[in-house]
C-alpha cells in the first residue's frame, strides 16, 4: 500500500509498505482524508523536536471501517465513516492516575512519536475509534484539530457569563471560538488576518480584533468596559501573545495556553499575584471533546469547506507542504485524499 513518509528536513516521499495485519482487538480503517497539521509542517521544516524520524505523518483522520477483529464489539459496523483518537497513554504516570489520559507523560501521537495515518490503511484498537453514520470521512478529518480547541474551553471552565478572548484564529483557535460560543460566552477573536477574522464571526465570535492594525488594549477596554476578558485562550504560540494574555486578562481571570512558544517568554510576574490569575495548560483532547465536536458537526450549519484550504493527492504532498511553508498565515487545513 501507499504511504507518505518524512525522512528529514525537506525530505518527503511516497513509499510502498505492507498493509497492516488485523489483530483481534483492532479495526481496519480505509483512510480517505488525512489532514496535514502544524506539527507535520514543522517536521518537514526540521523544527519538530518531539518527532521520531523517519515517520509517516498524519493524526487528523477521516476514514471508513473496512474490517473488524474477532473481539471488536458489535456496535462497530463495516462501511461506517469514522475517526481515530490518535494519542496513547501509559496508565501509570501521575496524569493517567488522575484520569487525564490526554496529558500522559509518555504519550505517543500518530505521526510524531509513532507512524501516523497517511497511508491507504491503518489498524487501530477499537477503543480509539469514533464513528457516526451522519458524518462523512471529510468531516471526520476535521474532528481532531477542532477537539483541541474544545478541550481548551473545558480547561478554562467557560460559562455563559464569561467574556472569552481567543488569540489566534487558525484551526485550533476556531475550535475554541465555536465551543465558547456554544457555551453562551461572549467571544472576541483576535488575529492578524482579516479573512480568518471574518470566518471567526461566522463561527460565533461577537467581536474581532486585528492585532496588526488595531490597538488591542484599547479595543479590549472598550469591549469589556475596562474589566478585561474573563478568559483568554492563547492559540498562537509566540512570546508576544503569551505576554498579551497575562497583561490583558481580567483580575481573577483564567489564561489557557495551547500554543508552544519556541523562545523563552519573559513576564511581568506582579500580574500573577495582583490579579490572582489561573494559568492553565491544555494538551491534546479527551474523548468527550471528540464527541462534542462530532455533535456540533452533525448540525450541518457550519462552513466546513472554508476550513479546508486544499485537497491533494498523496503524490502532491511535497508540493502542498512547500506551498504551506511559503505562506503559512493563509492555511487552515490541507487534506490528503487517499481515494484518488
Amino acid at each position: 500500500m501507499r504511504a507518505i513518509k518524512i525522512f528529514g528536513e525537506g525530505n518527503i516521499g511516497l513509499v510502498e509498505k505492507d498493509a497492516p495485519q488485523l489483530g483481534a482487538e483492532e479495526i481496519l480503517i480505509k483512510t480517505r482524508y488525512v489532514g496535514f497539521c502544524g506539527s507535520d509542517l514543522n517536521t518537514f521544516r526540521g523544527l519538530n523536536p518531539m518527532v521520531k524520524l523517519p515517520v509517516i505523518p498524519g493524526h487528523e483522520i477521516g476514514g471508513v471501517i473496512e474490517a473488524l477483529g474477532k473481539n471488536v464489539p458489535p456496535e462497530f459496523r463495516i462501511g461506517v465513516a469514522c475517526t481515530v483518537n490518535p494519542y496513547t497513554h501509559c496508565g501509570n504516570c501521575a496524569s493517567c492516575r488522575r484520569g487525564r489520559f490526554n496529558a500522559c507523560r509518555y504519550n505517543e501521537t500518530f505521526g510524531v512519536q509513532r507512524n501516523g495515518a497517511m497511508c491507504d490503511y491503518i489498524a487501530v484498537p477499537w477503543q480509539k475509534v469514533l464513528m457516526d453514520p451522519e458524518l462523512s470521512p471529510k468531516d471526520f478529518a476535521l474532528v481532531e484539530p477542532m477537539s483541541i480547541g474544545f478541550h481548551a474551553v473545558s480547561r478554562a471552565g467557560v460559562s455563559d457569563s464569561d467574556c472569552v478572548l481567543v488569540l489566534g484564529c487558525g484551526m485550533i483557535g476556531v475550535g475554541a471560538i465555536v465551543r465558547s460560543a456554544l457555551r453562551g460566552a461572549k467571544v472576541i477573536a483576535a488575529d492578524l488576518d482579516d479573512d480568518k477574522l471574518a470566518l471567526a464571526k461566522q463561527l460565533g465570535a461577537a467581536y474581532t480584533i486585528n492585532t496588526g492594525t488595531e490597538n488591542v488594549h484599547g479595543r479590549l477596554t472598550e469591549l469589556t468596559k475596562d474589566m478585561g476578558p474573563d478568559v483568554i485562550i492563547e492559540a498562537v504560540g509566540l512570546p508576544a501573545t503569551y505576554q498579551m494574555a497575562v497583561n490583558e486578562v481580567a483580575f481573577s481571570g483564567r489564561v489557557v495556553c495551547i500554543g508552544y512558544a519556541k523562545p523563552d517568554v519573559s513576564f511581568t510576574t506582579k500580574y500573577f499575584v495582583m490579579k490572582e490569575i489561573d494559568i492553565r495548560g491544555s494538551r491534546n483532547a479527551e474523548p468527550e471533546d471528540f464527541r462534542a465536536v462530532i455533535e456540533y458537526m452533525k448540525r450541518n450549519d457550519w462552513p466546513k469547506e472554508k476550513l479546508i484550504s486544499a485537497v491533494v493527492r498523496p503524490e502532491a504532498a511535497r508540493e502542498a507542504l512547500e506551498k504551506w511553508n511559503a505562506g503559512p498565515g493563509k492555511v487552515f487545513r490541507i487534506l490528503v485524499d487517499f481515494e484518488i
